[in-house]
């Protein structure tokens, strides 16, 4: 598939999402948001809310499945998706430790890149 059918790349920075842990309905629905974020759309509630903890542009894709809650924490960027985090989510705050991870990962992504 060429870029501009793609859309955006994805920059896995760390996670990733497959069955399992995922269900396969779960999965599914983790690509089809992605898919989206690829296309250019930008997603709000009830799928996805702003990280402004992290940082500009970072927000929290949610996806709910029978056994877990899953967040996939990214920033879309004007040239590609990256994604910070994928993690099942046990309350309603945000682990500071993922908050930290996520924002020393976004630090090193940009150094790396020139951003």
């Amino acid at each position: 598939m060429s870029k501009s059918e793609a859309g955006k790349p994805i920059v896995w920075l760390r996670g990733e999402v497959k069955t399992p842990p995922f269900s396969k309905k779960a999965r599914i629905e983790a690509g089809y948001l992605l898919r989206l974020l690829q296309s250019g759309e930008t997603l709000a509630l009830p799928h996805s809310r702003p990280m402004p903890a992290i940082g500009s542009r970072c927000q929290e894709l949610r996806v709910n499945d029978v056994a877990a809650t899953f967040r996939i924490i990214y920033r879309a960027d004007p040239d590609a998706v990256v994604v910070l985090e994928v993690f099942s989510k046990e309350t309603r705050q945000t682990p500071r430790a993922v908050l930290e991870t996520c924002k020393r990962r976004l630090r090193d992504y940009d150094r790396l890149t020139g951003v």
